[in-house]
């Protein structure tokens, strides 16, 4: 039984672990990171992130076996620069990716140093809070490229039939003085609709190849460099995308917050039973 693929939001920052205004900001985005587990169909060996906030002129592996964490935020409260998820990585899952997107022909090296940034730990810790499973990071390339991040994905397909959950880390939506200013605003107009539409669309009803095409021109799309005025917060689902081969996508998640709506997808070949979990 293979591995579904995720794509998720990750929020702003450390945004689960402080106070909001109203209190109730990010609950709905909480409580699903905390369903993650419920969707997969077994407990994974282990977890590849493909997070935003990490971009290299390679596809960078972490290959740490004790990753920290990295703060890569600014202006947060005190609290939320002591949080801890003593997650593990896994040298030898490390060197195998590696060796896997080297043969594909793509660029890669592996990072022994490297932490895990905001956009892997902090949505990691609310949907595995007990991180007894060994977790890598893979960063993007800092072309953006969406073909040369689909074929990544493509190549890493055959790591999902090993038990091994792949999930890229973004926003649907990211476009941070629009952010600022719904957050100031309270507003509950949904910006960045007309280009999460277009995107749930042509993920969830297109067949494979299509839905290919469709992602490398994803900037002819409504509303696409207001949404995303720069790729590094989609690049996760190209290579998530790709790693889905000819799998289902839908949609498992829709929220509006700070002003602006953002998605979470997953393809599964085998639809799972999401009252069960692992």
């Amino acid at each position: 039984m293979r591995q579904p693929s995720l794509y998720i939001p990750h929020g702003a920052g450390p945004c689960f672990f402080m106070d909001w205004d109203p209190a109730n900001t990010w609950d709905r985005h909480r409580q699903f990171l905390e369903s993650v587990p419920m969707l997969l169909p077994k407990r994974p060996d282990a977890i590849i992130v493909v997070s935003a906030h990490w971009e290299a002129n390679h596809f960078a592996v972490q290959a740490n076996p004790s990753p920290g964490l990295l703060f890569d935020y600014y202006g947060f409260p005190e609290e939320t620069y002591q949080l801890q998820w003593p997650a593990r990585g896994n040298r030898e899952l490390a060197t195998e990716v590696s060796q896997i997107l080297e043969s594909a022909g793509l660029p890669t090296a592996l990072d022994t140093t490297r932490g895990y940034d905001h956009g892997a730990f902090v949505p990691m810790k609310v949907a595995f809070p007990f991180p007894d499973i060994p977790f890598i990071q893979l960063s993007l390339h800092n072309s953006l490229d969406p073909e040369l991040h689909y074929r990544a994905g493509s190549a890493l397909r055959v790591l999902r039939e090993h038990n091994i959950l792949l999930i890229g880390s973004g926003n649907t939506f990211h476009n941070i003085p629009v952010l600022l200013r719904g957050r100031k605003t309270r507003t509950e107009s949904a910006s960045g609709k007309d280009f999460d539409d277009w995107l749930t669309k042509i993920l969830t009803t297109q067949a494979s190849e299509p839905r290919k095409n469709a992602l490398f021109r994803w900037t002819d799309a409504p509303g696409a460099h207001y949404a995303q005025p720069r790729a590094d917060h989609l690049a996760p689902l190209f290579v998530i995308a790709g790693s889905a081969g000819n799998a289902v996508c839908s949609k498992i998640f829709e929220d509006v917050v700070l002003g602006a709506v953002e998605s979470a997808f997953i393809f599964e070949e085998i639809p799972t039973d999401q009252t069960s979990g692992y």
